[in-house]
């Protein structure tokens, strides 16, 4: 299952996402966002998960040709556009409109990991043109709330022991989908941190990040019956 590179120019700066297909007809489209660290074997094995699944699958791209060269830089330059929502959310919709271009006519889901997951909440509350946005621990307060109906359903999966998202941001962003009158579900992992879908989050020397077996088995399995429902076989 080979993966094909698809570039794109947003703002004079040269992006490269990725696609992978699954073989025969695809039933619908997932467009990726990944973490923080952009796109890795993390992201390529979800990529394939959703191909094996029957989707056509598009990992986006945060930085472009301008990406950081070390770790310390990408977390930075990853915290600056998340602070600017309007430039955040331009860059996300060029992603979306690249991965469109790709696979024509295709109706499209969102997922995103981490910062991603923020990114997925951004794209529906900006009013992207899409069936469903899919956050696996992601920031979920935002400085640009919905000023509309949401049309996407949304499925926020979440570690209650998070440490980046404290229960007052779960708390409005509730209150903010009650009031765009968005078809929204939370499942919480009690004891589960942030970054609970990567196994590789254990690896790093940060106590907010832990990696939940538990916490990733369900909640892949949510996300995946959400979008049986949307593209059904």
């Amino acid at each position: 299952m080979g993966v094909e590179p698809v570039a794109f120019d947003h703002d004079g700066i040269a992006y490269g996402a990725a696609l992978v297909r699954p073989v025969g007809t695809p039933r619908g489209a997932v467009l990726i966002l990944p973490t923080i660290a952009n796109r890795n074997e993390a992201m390529d094995r979800r990529a394939r998960m959703l191909a094996d699944a029957g989707f056509v699958a598009v990992i986006g791209d945060f930085y472009g040709a301008r990406a950081p060269a070390d770790f310390d830089a990408v977390m930075q330059a990853g915290r600056a556009m998340m602070a600017d929502t309007p430039r955040f959310r331009e860059v996300l919709n060029a992603n979306l409109m690249a991965a469109r271009q790709t696979v024509p006519d295709m109706p499209f889901a969102t997922i995103g990991f981490c910062m991603g997951g923020k990114a997925v909440l951004e794209l529906a509350r900006g009013g992207a043109d899409m069936r469903a946005a899919i956050s696996f621990h992601g920031l979920l307060a935002t400085d640009c709330p919905a000023s509309g109906a949401i049309d996407p359903v949304i499925l926020v999966c979440h570690g209650d022991a998070d440490p980046m998202v404290p229960r007052s941001d779960v708390a409005a962003f509730e209150a903010e989908m009650d009031a765009a009158d968005a078809a929204w579900q939370l499942m919480v992992f009690g004891g589960a941190k942030h970054g609970f879908t990567d196994p590789a989050s254990d690896l790093r020397d940060n106590p907010a990040v832990a990696y939940d077996a538990r916490a990733d088995r369900q909640s892949w399995s949510a996300a995946m019956l959400l979008l049986d429902e949307i593209f059904p076989r």
